[in-house]
């Protein structure tokens, strides 16, 4: 499909929710991907509104606070989301007790840790929904990789990655959350960034 992405992304640069219709109206297979973090219920509140039983998918790497945990089950069942959580092939528990306990930023280990806990369930999920279209609730404040990016982008397998709230503020998130009751979650970890401006590496590779 041959996208103009610079009329794309001039079009609904502010427009997140103009840029999520016209992204499902494509009619390709579409996922959105949620982490739970602080403000994720605005991009699930923005797929669910347009395409119901958009799959949402989740990479629970199994490190994830209990408030991370209850908050994934509260806006799953206040917007009805269709939610497929992915899992690593080892649990948690087995995990740590073969390996011990999470490789901080600076171990040699920490690379192989964040391609099982977070890498291959992002490639099996893709593999298993094979969408055309991914939406994801990145935000150029986030890091200096995503600073970089268009609302619209096509990756290099021909994946087409839009991020609609890619230029919105906390501010302008935490206005759509009250103004639509929505639930919110501050107590969230990454395990395999540590740091919040450090890339979590889904972006980069795909």
């Amino acid at each position: 499909m041959d996208l103009d992405l610079d009329r794309l992304n001039a079009e609904f640069a502010n427009q997140p929710q103009k840029l999520i219709e016209w992204a499902i109206g494509l009619g390709k297979p579409a996922i959105c991907t949620t982490n739970f973090r602080p403000f994720e219920a605005v991009i699930l509140h923005m797929v669910s509104q347009v395409k119901a039983d958009i799959p949402i998918v989740w990479m629970d790497s199994g490190y994830n606070t209990e408030a991370t945990y209850k908050f994934a089950d509260e806006v799953t069942q206040q917007l009805g989301l269709n939610l497929i959580t992915y899992l690593p092939k080892r649990s948690r528990a087995h995990r740590e007790a073969i390996d011990g306990p999470t490789p901080g930023l600076d171990d040699p280990r920490h690379a192989a840790f964040t391609e099982e806990v977070k890498l291959e369930p992002f490639a099996r999920a893709l593999r298993e929904t094979a969408p055309g279209v991914w939406f994801t609730a990145l935000r150029a404040t986030d890091t200096a990789v995503r600073a970089q990016m268009q609302p619209v982008s096509i990756n290099p397998d021909g994946l087409i990655k839009v991020a609609p709230l890619l230029h919105w503020s906390s501010k302008d998130l935490y206005q759509y959350l009250t103004a639509h009751g929505l639930p919110n979650n501050f107590d969230y970890f990454d395990p395999t960034k540590g740091e919040d401006n450090r890339e979590c590496g889904l972006h980069l590779s795909h």
